[in-house]
């Protein structure tokens, strides 16, 4: 993939006009609101994954309007006695929680980690999801990103940034963590969450978004032939006529929005050649970036110049790794 976006030095001063509905506030807290009617805690049961030196928890919570939500929550074995830090981690479109065994680098660097399951999703890529999407919807392309579509109230990622948030209560809520020093992190959809869930909850310590989707969506759908973008394109080319309805919907939940109403830190990473999470649509929502904070936090973006959507991966990491450590002390 040849560079197809704007060249960098224009990408460091991308800011795009917003497009942000004048209820979206009001429409959040009271979605939030509803959901924390419930208690987060569902159920927490300790499984044997045969890893000695990780203790794991199959977690159940209350996300969107009480429905159950399923995570792994890992930790080094033995620590339950002692107060850790914590790392909540989304999950990229289509895949699932997986096994256990297959997310270990927070636990293993003394995090207690929750790796939250993405209702409906799990079936394109990984081992599998636990999370069924109990609410249904109207007509919709295939895929996740026109369920309800044209109502806000009824559109599948209110339900999923409601889960998003209520992981960091659920996190707060279990012992042996430190509910001040909660960090969010997650790549591609994984790191629009994060950001949703970082403009969604208070004091949070850090948000670690790598080249994440959800962001920007009028200039995503202009600029990439690729999917999962691409599933409005299809919407409205059948659905004649409904795109000030569907882009409306879509304002609600763009993670350049939300993320203006964070103030945590945050490390973001984008790949210059990725045409499924194009660079301005990250870099809009980087240079947005806690914008209404009182204060703009530490913001650092890593940027890969050759790469697509893989991004730095374990590169990346490497970074989060160290630059998380220097937060939490």
């Amino acid at each position: 993939m040849a560079l197809f976006d704007l060249p960098l030095t224009e990408l460091e001063r991308y800011l795009p006009e917003l497009d942000e509905p004048a209820d979206l506030d009001e429409f959040w807290a009271s979605t939030l609101a509803q959901a924390r009617r419930h208690d987060v805690l569902v159920d927490a049961r300790p499984v044997d994954t045969g890893l000695r030196l990780i203790d794991t928890t199959d977690l159940t919570f209350a996300g969107f309007d009480g429905q159950p939500v399923r995570a792994w929550v890992t930790r080094p074995a033995g620590s339950s006695g002692d107060v850790l830090p914590a790392v909540v981690e989304y999950i990229g479109y289509n895949g699932g929680r997986g096994f256990a065994h297959e997310h270990l680098a927070w636990a293993a660097a003394g995090y207690v980690h929750l790796l939250m399951d993405t209702r409906g999703q799990g079936s394109l890529w990984g081992t599998g999801a636990h999370t069924p999407d109990e609410a249904g919807s109207g007509p919709a392309a295939p895929g996740f990103m026109t369920r309800g579509i044209e109502d806000p109230r009824r559109y599948y990622y209110r339900r999923v940034m409601t889960d998003a948030a209520r992981a960091v209560d659920a996190v707060r809520a279990l012992p042996g963590v430190d509910a001040a020093r909660v960090a969010v992190a997650g790549t591609s959809q994984g790191g629009g969450l994060a950001l949703a869930a970082a403009g969604l909850s208070d004091g949070l310590v850090a948000v670690m978004p790598d080249v994440p989707f959800l962001c920007h969506f009028r200039r995503a759908v202009d600029v990439t032939d690729g999917f999962p973008y691409q599933e409005l394109v299809q919407y409205l080319s059948v659905h004649r006529g409904t795109a000030e309805r569907v882009f409306r919907t879509l304002s609600y939940v763009d993670a350049v929005h939300l993320g203006r109403r964070a103030d945590a830190p945050a490390l973001f990473s984008v790949a210059l050649r990725d045409d499924i999470c194009p660079p301005s649509t990250v870099f809009a929502a980087y240079n947005h970036y806690a914008g209404l904070a009182p204060q703009r936090p530490e913001t650092a973006i890593e940027v890969y110049e050759f790469n697509r959507h893989e991004g730095g991966q374990g590169y990346q990491l490497d970074r989060q790794l160290r630059w998380l450590a220097a937060l939490v002390g």
